[in-house]
């Protein structure tokens, strides 16, 4: 007698980003990688950008909510060519604030997608509080996400690891390269989303030329005899919290 296996769950993946284009920009690479492994993929973005990330749409002379409407339409585009679905807050930014609503709102997001791996904001960065502001956010919603007393649909999840993406002036902003991922096999996929942000078509090359570079980083620190492409391109990540492992690798 036979017995059928039980289907799997799909891993999950959450990432909380503070803007519409953050998520491309800065991990639309890792959300590819994991949508084309048969994975699920949430993004929680908390705001459109509408404010501070969408002076091209102000200079043409458009109000708060077609700037608004205008974002959320190149997000959508944007996440469905990385294979992910993305869930809009709304919080508004510049200043993104923090609200016992919002994060209510996110402690149920990690609930309902049990996420096994974390993407989002890294701590620091002086030249945009958003984006510090949607990482405080994330680490406390997931450590909220763990505790059975608090107040929140679903039932309580582990502890996720939490990869923080690259910010857009690393150097100012504390930021170390710990872990670079290999995104040469989806990059066409990832221009592709990022093409899909034409409010700030000014970040398309910028985001190419940050990937090439990380990209040589990546070869240099794998070895000379690993089958490389030539052309590999990456991205980069940190990690707040430590690694757990039963050996070094």
């Amino acid at each position: 007698m036979t017995h059928a296996h039980a289907p799997t769950t799909p891993r999950s993946t959450l990432v909380v980003s503070a803007h519409a284009g953050d998520f491309v920009w800065r991990a639309g690479g890792a959300i590819a990688l994991a949508a084309a492994r048969g994975e699920k993929v949430t993004i929680a973005c908390l705001t459109f950008g509408e404010r501070g990330e969408s002076a091209r749409a102000w200079r043409e002379g458009k109000d708060l909510a077609q700037i608004k409407a205008l974002r959320r339409d190149e997000a959508e585009r944007a996440a469905a060519t990385l294979g992910a679905e993305v869930r809009f807050f709304d919080a508004g930014d510049h200043p993104l604030l923090p609200t016992p609503g919002l994060t209510d709102r996110l402690v149920a997001l990690y609930r309902e997608t049990r996420p096994d791996v974390v993407l989002t904001h890294p701590a620091d960065d002086p030249y945009n509080g958003d984006h510090p502001a949607a990482h405080r956010m994330a680490l406390e919603a997931r450590i909220l996400a763990q505790a059975i007393g608090y107040p929140a649909d679903g039932e309580v999840i582990g502890a996720p690891p939490v990869f923080c993406f690259e910010p857009h002036q690393p150097e100012m902003s504390g930021f170390r390269p710990e872990v670079l991922l290999d995104i040469t096999e989806v990059w066409e996929t990832k221009r592709k989303a990022m093409e899909c942000l034409a409010a700030q078509r000014h970040l398309w090359d910028y985001y190419t030329d940050l990937a090439v570079r990380r990209g040589v980083q990546l070869r240099r620190n794998a070895g000379p005899n690993l089958g490389l492409a030539h052309r590999t391109l990456a991205e980069a990540y940190m990690r707040p919290y430590p690694q757990i492992a039963k050996e070094l690798a």
